[in-house]
């Protein structure tokens, strides 16, 4: 089974010689039997080290690009590329994804009966640590996020803005190269996404973590380097440091 293993690093951008991490070519996505066109022809790159936030308005295919890069799931037509490999030829997807991506919901998804340092170890429960391994990561990650003297309570007992913590630290528990956000803050208040996506820019500049964030909010999308404006599932602009009030 390929899981697309780190060793093919060829595809670079010709000027500034920054490794091309994700390259999507042509990509169209149709559902419902043809009736719902959600991305059309759509092309782009994003490169290692790169922070992107993706916008637009409710239906421009903001979260289908998002499954699409994240091998959630396929194109009808074109490809998507990782490291210059297809993805339309790695046979074990899940072991993909648990390996090479971190992924951050809206909505948490953190196991009710598990604490947050069991949380944050379901990822790793795959691969070859052991399970004292996998207990000091998911402390070395919660301390990460500014939540190790909350590791062993339960998401019922923690807020909003330290379940949406516990999930980043789980989304980072194998390493990933890219961490995809859908709508990450949409459940916080403003003070709690202030701290979330000072947690992402710490990330970025200090881990070097290649981010893209899906998000309706002006305030997010102005914290990435790069933004990718969708309008009807087509690629409207593509902008670095656009000006505030064009972002969404």
């Amino acid at each position: 089974m390929s899981v697309l293993q780190p060793t093919a690093r060829a595809s670079d951008d010709a000027t500034s010689g920054t490794e091309v991490l994700i390259r999507a070519e042509r990509l169209s996505r149709v559902y419902q039997d043809g009736q719902v066109t959600a991305l059309v022809d759509v092309n782009l790159t994003i490169r290692r080290g790169d922070y992107v936030a993706i916008v637009g308005p409710s239906g421009s295919g903001k979260s289908t690009l998002l499954n699409l890069i994240g091998a959630l799931d396929r194109p009808s037509v074109g490809e998507i590329y990782f490291e210059g490999q297809p993805l339309s030829k790695i046979h074990d997807l899940d072991g993909f994804r648990a390996a090479r991506l971190g992924f951050v919901f809206q909505s948490f998804h953190l196991l009710p009966t598990l604490t947050a340092l069991e949380n944050v170890q379901v990822p790793m429960f795959e691969t070859k640590r052991s399970p004292k391994q996998r207990a000091a990561r998911a402390r070395e990650l919660l301390q990460r996020v500014g939540l190790e003297h909350r590791q062993h309570h339960l998401p019922r007992q923690l807020s909003v803005g330290e379940r949406q913590r516990v999930a980043i630290a789980r989304a980072l528990a194998n390493g990933p190269d890219l961490l995809l956000a859908d709508e990450p803050t949409g459940s916080l208040d403003s003070r709690t996404t202030e701290e979330v996506l000072d947690l992402f820019e710490r990330l970025h500049e200090e881990q070097k973590m290649t981010v893209v964030v899906i998000t309706h909010s002006a305030e997010v999308a102005q914290r990435a380097q790069r933004i990718i404006r969708l309008r009807d599932g087509r690629v409207e602009a593509d902008d670095a440091h656009p000006p505030a009030e064009s972002v969404v």
